[in-house]
């Protein structure tokens, strides 16, 4: 799913982060993109899920794509309003995590690791790699819980 040079991205997740517009288009879509190129890559992924042992291969890539183009929206999202301010992402982050900080000072919860302070000012792209790919983690370990046995 991913390629050398996107530190991690899939490359359905860099192409919406490119292309912000992409995820609403895809949505509003429908069938209006089943033309050759999709057909063949949905039957190729689907292969792949039934070979893992999936009964219903398209619930599971529909759950896996569900996770990526929502995280790659919100993600091109927040890109965008970084974009919009002028400022680096890191810059807009150090701006904006004070405001933050002081937010969940009350809230034990929700308290923003000093180790995810740094690298969010540091290397952002990483983080939200990480975080990315912790969440796909999560989604493909509860879709290995629906195999069956």
């Amino acid at each position: 799913m991913a390629r050398g040079g996107d530190r991690g991205r899939g490359v359905l997740r860099t192409t919406a982060l490119r292309h912000p517009w992409l995820t609403l288009v895809l949505g509003q879509a429908g069938l209006a993109y089943l033309g050759p190129n999709y057909m063949s890559f949905s039957e190729r992924l689907a292969a792949l899920f039934t070979a893992a042992g999936f009964p219903e291969p398209s619930r599971a890539i529909e759950t896996v794509f569900s996770y990526v183009m929502g995280m790659s929206n919100a993600e091109a999202a927040w890109l965008t309003t970084v974009a919009r301010s002028g400022q680096t992402e890191a810059d807009f982050i150090a701006r904006l995590m004070p405001a933050a900080q002081r937010a969940a000072a009350d809230h034990t919860h929700l308290a923003i690791p000093h180790a995810e302070v740094e690298e969010a000012t540091t290397d952002p792209v990483a983080l939200r790699d990480m975080k990315f790919a912790y969440g796909l983690e999560v989604v493909l370990d509860g879709q290995a819980l629906r195999l069956p046995k």
